[in-house]
């Protein structure tokens, strides 16, 4: 079997070597005789991978003591609710300030108001989210019970390069779709979440790292399954938790650590995009979608300077065993989404493909 390169935006490609550790383990976990999904989350089998996990996040992510790591349902959506849920009530105003930077903080604003009064603070919408818009910091005030950024944007290419600077406001960080692509001081951050299908296992599931401090604040009438603490309280097993996902995720963290830890894969991934980045902007046949300044180095978006070729183009790379580069549609054109799990093969073959395609229709 061949296997394609795939470049969708997530469910993304995740290491093969996991697959295969996790095939290899599938029906007999452990020499128990059974697989690790039918075993009990109560089990000591899955205690000992749940605690591997937090100690391998830990180790990568370099979480200070005074965080939880909480493993959530309903994915990075879910917590577009659970954060204002949360942390709303950490000021009497019930205010909160939102950076909307594209598709998915817009979607997490649009939850927030159901809970509180939240502000847009910064917004790129005129230029259809191709930067990051600029954040005047005197717009964040002590009333903000926190400040909501999306760390990187799937659908439109960009990232913030920098953080914000926020004071006594904690700063909350959609990184579904980066985290543990790039070195993070943790310490900037009230709550990072992360859904867990692009950078840390299969879908399902998303993580939280929050502070313990911000445990405290959440409304009085806020569903059990939603509220931190509950999974602060009882790690993350209140009820029965997505315990393959769990596995599947202490599996891509152990090949990352293999790989040399996250700054390694930010070195690769930085490598990746430049390569991709660099192609784009030697050429006339592609045109790049992102503000060169707010360009991600995970999800690389492209237009064909001649449209009419788009759909030869993507049905030639899929050919070429090059998958799901197809743009979303609120930006059309192609998109290469080139998380931890993309070897740089990968990109050397997109690369390569491209260039040819240019030479044969110029």
């Amino acid at each position: 079997m061949t296997r394609v390169f795939n470049f969708g935006a997530g469910p993304a490609m995740l290491p093969t070597e996991v697959m295969e550790k996790a095939q290899q383990e599938f029906l007999d976990y452990a020499g128990m005789g059974a697989s690790v999904i039918e075993i009990s989350h109560r089990s000591k089998e899955f205690d000992a991978i749940i605690n591997k996990a937090d100690e391998l996040l830990i180790e990568l992510a370099h979480i200070p003591e005074n965080y939880k790591i909480l493993y959530v349902h309903g994915g990075a959506q879910m917590q577009f609710s659970a954060v204002p849920l949360n942390l709303i009530n950490r000021t009497s105003a019930r205010k909160a300030a939102y950076v909307e930077s594209g598709n998915f903080a817009k979607l997490a604003n649009k939850e927030a108001a159901r809970f509180g009064d939240i502000e847009i603070v910064a917004s790129s919408e005129e230029t259809n989210y191709d930067r990051i818009p600029d954040l005047d910091p005197s717009f964040i005030n002590e009333d903000h019970s926190y400040l909501h950024i999306t760390s990187n944007n799937t659908i439109y290419g960009t990232r913030f390069q920098e953080f914000p600077e926020t004071g006594n406001v904690p700063l909350v960080a959609d990184m579904t779709s980066e985290f543990l692509s790039r070195k993070l001081d943790i310490e900037k951050f009230g709550v990072i979440f992360a859904g867990l299908q692009k950078n840390l296992g299969p879908a399902g599931l998303a993580l939280v790292v929050i502070r313990e401090d911000l445990l405290e604040h959440a409304v009085p009438d806020i569903p059990n399954l939603l509220y931190y603490k509950t999974y602060a309280d009882k790690h993350s097993l209140a009820n029965t938790n997505n315990t393959f996902a769990i596995y599947m995720m202490k599996l891509v963290l152990e090949w990352l650590q293999e790989q040399g830890g996250v700054a390694a894969a930010e070195e690769q991934n930085t490598a990746k995009a430049k390569m991709l980045y660099d192609l784009i902007d030697q050429s006339d046949f592609y045109l790049g979608s992102a503000h060169p300044d707010h360009r991600s180095i995970m999800n690389v978006t492209f237009n064909l300077a001649n449209n009419d070729l788009l759909d030869d183009f993507l049905a030639k790379a899929l050919d070429d065993g090059l998958y799901a580069l197809k743009g979303h549609r609120n930006v059309g054109g192609v998109r290469a989404s080139i998380y931890n799990a993309m070897p740089l093969a990968g990109c050397e073959a997109l690369a390569e493909f491209m260039q040819e395609f240019e030479r044969s229709n110029s």
